[in-house]
């Protein structure tokens, strides 16, 4: 059979959800990347109708602006102070019928002498409703509603499912003889027989429009709620002889509802055991699947493997063979074939192939590491560009910057990108090497084949193929912690340590004897070992440095 699109999906999101103890409308809570009305909204589109209207009534603004945010083609519809569901829709479907006939206005125009007299009732056609809280339901299950629906010609469609305890559930009594349902009657106005009854109303309908307009107008308030049921159109339905019939799901989880926090945080549960089997299915081992948590709009390809720990958020996307984990949460992180994530927290990144990254790694937006690039342990990047092959292995700040192709940045490294004002740019180019320690204060540039030596600070630009130093001459003050911290033990084993070389003759060792030869050759002097006036903190003079021109903060953001 072919498929047939609704004239309209009503979507019914206007309740407070007290139970959820929350200033957050119970519709906007989040469970697996989305809303409980974006799970709802997406269940919706794949029956691809003609309208989609949301009812709102608390929260009205937010609730509003969400759904126009997943799609601004929705209409809204607010609902009134007369309470129920049947209510709802009706105010739904008066929305949707002057949509309707204005399209119509716009498309065909007004014959002559019926201008202000409308177009007709409005919308024909099924009009699907469902609600805004019932995260498993998907387009499938409702594409089979309304597919019987049509094929038997019905006035009303019903999803139904069976549960061991109905309490609080609308029961679904049909004809003995025929099988039909001739009502559904809620918990609260049930009798003992009725209660009885476990094939509850799941609130998930297909209605023939011209049927529901005209029922919902006989609907009254007559109940124990005083509301306006929109369980009431089936009766009205049945009573005049037209066909009212359920479609029964063995599966009552992909229509149960959320109504507070503990069964927020069970079909979470359950929502994403499913979507894990499903990805195993399609070829994805997941070691530990309790400890792992997808959202819906992940992708997987063949051959990926997450350790326990795991969480990918939002739309995030793994390739093939690519191991992720343990300990990992990556939020719209797009993740390489065959690149390795260990503990590693990202969110806005781009992993390329055969890239590793942590274990201890902290991905900021803007992150970009290249084909066969690492990002090692306790390293941050922020907007930084990094490029195939490089390097960042440990202990580093990489901020607003573009590193090139198989360079290596050494650890300790901190890229200064902002001077407590604005935000700089720092460039190192190609196959560049860059000592431990360093500190780039952008903006500044390291040309291709660049060295750095250890504890440089770069202020400003160095050319390819150059060495940049900024660190002066090592100097030695013999004696100094004896004289300056005296009683320390520090000082009692430094000065058995002199006292045992000058017995033995040996002052210095080999490697001191060579570094203090060479500084002889190059002129420089030991520091003599008379007193020195260093008062200081800590017993350091601390000379003053020279003022630059443009002076950095060295603040990193």
């Amino acid at each position: 059979m072919a498929h047939v699109a609704p004239a309209a999906v009503i979507v019914l999101a206007a309740g407070e959800g007290t139970r959820m103890m929350s200033d957050v409308p119970k519709v906007l809570h989040r469970l697996a990347g989305r809303t409980l009305l974006g799970h709802a909204l997406h269940a919706a589109q794949g029956l691809s109708p003609e309208r989609i209207t949301v009812v709102v009534r608390h929260a009205r603004e937010s609730v509003a602006a969400h759904a126009l945010e997943i799609d601004p083609a929705i209409l809204v519809a607010d609902q009134d102070d007369v309470p129920g569901t049947g209510r709802a829709v009706q105010c739904a479907l008066s929305v949707i019928d002057a949509a309707d006939q204005a399209r119509r206005a716009v498309s065909d125009g007004v014959p002559l002498g019926a201008e202000g007299q409308g177009l007709g009732e409005g919308v024909t056609g099924p009009v699907v409703v469902i609600a805004g809280d019932v995260p498993l339901l998907d387009s499938g299950t409702l594409s089979e509603l309304l597919a019987a629906h049509v094929a038997d010609g019905n006035a009303v469609t019903v999803l139904t499912t069976q549960v061991p305890d109905p309490t609080g559930y609308g029961r679904i009594v049909r004809d003995q003889a025929s099988g039909e349902v001739i009502a559904v009657v809620e918990d609260r106005d049930a009798s003992e027989d009725q209660r009885a009854i476990t094939e509850i109303n799941s609130s998930i309908y297909v209605f023939d429009a011209g049927l529901l307009r005209e029922a919902l107008r006989e609907v009254t308030t007559h109940n124990a709620q005083g509301e306006i049921y929109l369980t009431d159109v089936l009766a009205i339905a049945h009573g005049r002889g037209l066909p009212v019939r359920a479609v029964q799901s063995d599966d009552p989880v992909i229509v149960e509802g959320v109504n507070d926090r503990y069964q927020l945080a069970v079909l979470g549960a359950e929502l994403n055991r499913r979507l894990l089997i499903e990805w195993m299915r399609r070829g994805v081992t997941v070691v530990d699947p309790t400890s792992t948590w997808v959202d819906v709009d992940v992708e997987l390809a063949r051959d990926v493997t997450l350790l326990p720990g795991v969480q990918l958020l939002g739309a995030t996307s793994v390739g093939a063979g690519a191991t992720v984990g343990p300990d990992t949460t990556l939020t719209d992180v797009e993740v390489g074939s065959r690149a390795h994530v260990i503990r590693t927290h990202g969110s806005l990144a781009v992993i390329g192939e055969d890239a590793t990254v942590g274990p201890f790694a902290y991905l900021r937006p803007g992150t970009d590491l290249g084909a066969g690039g690492k990002i090692g342990t306790f390293v941050e990047v922020k907007n930084g560009k990094i490029g195939a092959g490089t390097k960042v292995p440990h202990l580093s700040y990489v901020g607003d910057a573009t590193i090139g192709e198989r360079t290596n940045i050494g650890a300790g490294t901190i890229f200064v990108n902002y001077d407590g004002v604005n935000k700089h740019h720092t460039t190192v180019g190609d196959a560049a090497r860059t000592g431990a320690n360093n500190i780039f204060i952008a903006p500044v540039s390291i040309g291709d084949g660049a060295y750095t030596a250890g504890g440089t600070v770069v202020r400003f630009d160095v050319p390819s193929g150059a060495l940049a130093v900024s660190a002066g001459p090592q100097r030695l003050i013999d004696g100094w912690v004896e004289r300056r911290r005296p009683g320390t033990e520090a000082a009692a084993v430094a000065q058995q340590r002199r006292q045992e070389s000058h017995e033995s003759g040996e002052t210095l060792g080999s490697q001191a004897k060579a570094e203090q030869a060479r500084a002889e050759s190059h002129g420089a002097q030991r520091v003599p070992t008379a007193p020195v006036d260093i008062s200081s903190v800590h017993g350091y003079r601390v000379p003053e440095p020279p003022t630059p021109s443009n002076p950095e903060s060295g603040l990193t953001s």
